[in-house]
């Protein structure tokens, strides 16, 4: 089984030759296109999944010996989490490669930040089952670069740090409510404002609900301690 120019262009960006070029090839079948003979690469995203937690723990510990469980925590969900994990593929350009039923591809799903990242996950299984632990390791330090010097800020969740500010200052928890939508429906912009039983309130949009209050929480927090 032979990669094709663009899978070998991806397979270069990533850093690593396949001896088996297979792998590669069920790492980015999605569910859309796997027929009996063409397995997709839900198997591997489990198993990925479990290699770059592995990865990052080790990663978090090395780099600050010093820190508690409490600490650690918060950053490695951050450097794990689905939307970091879209994030390197779209760095990658994986979605290019992906292979796509034709409804799904239709509907936008190179851009799709669930099977972005779901795909980055079967990507590094399928690393690690072609070269073992350490080649996995290799691709997904190199592939996240300084995320893991840098996770501090990432880690730092502004809904609770909003409502955490808000019951220092004897208020109760800020509300979130989605004021508009728009863009296509494989493709939705969400707008979110968070408001303040003081009357404060914060407005931010992004392609999720969850990004979206993240930031309108952040702009709010901003806001009300003056940064």
């Amino acid at each position: 089984m032979k990669l094709s120019a663009e899978q070998a262009a991806f397979a270069k960006r990533l850093g690593h030759r396949f001896a088996d070029p297979g792998l590669l090839q069920r790492a980015l079948t999605h569910a859309s296109m796997s027929t009996p003979t063409r397995p997709d690469n839900q198997r591997l995203e489990f198993l990925g999944d479990r290699v770059l937690g592995l990865v990052m723990a080790e990663a978090l510990l090395a780099a600050d010996p010093e820190a508690t469980e409490g600490q650690l925590a918060p950053r490695f969900n951050a450097l794990v989490r689905k939307e970091t994990c879209a994030e390197v593929a779209g760095q990658l350009r994986l979605g290019e490669v992906l292979r796509l039923g034709r409804s799904e591809m239709m509907s936008g799903g190179r851009r799709k930040q669930a099977l972005l990242g779901d795909a980055m996950e079967a990507v590094i299984a399928a690393v690690y089952l072609d070269a073992g632990f350490e080649a996995a390791r290799g691709v997904i330090l190199a592939a996240w670069g300084d995320r893991v010097s840098t996770v501090e800020e990432d880690a730092r969740d502004p809904k609770t740090s909003l409502q955490e500010w808000a019951q220092a200052q004897g208020q109760k928890p800020p509300s979130y409510d989605e004021v508009a939508r728009s863009g296509p429906d494989h493709a939705p912009v969400f707008t979110i404002e968070v408001r303040l039983e003081s009357g404060e309130t914060g407005r931010a949009e992004a392609p999720s609900k969850r990004r979206a209050e993240q930031a309108a929480a952040q702009a709010l927090l901003k806001r009300v301690q003056g940064v």
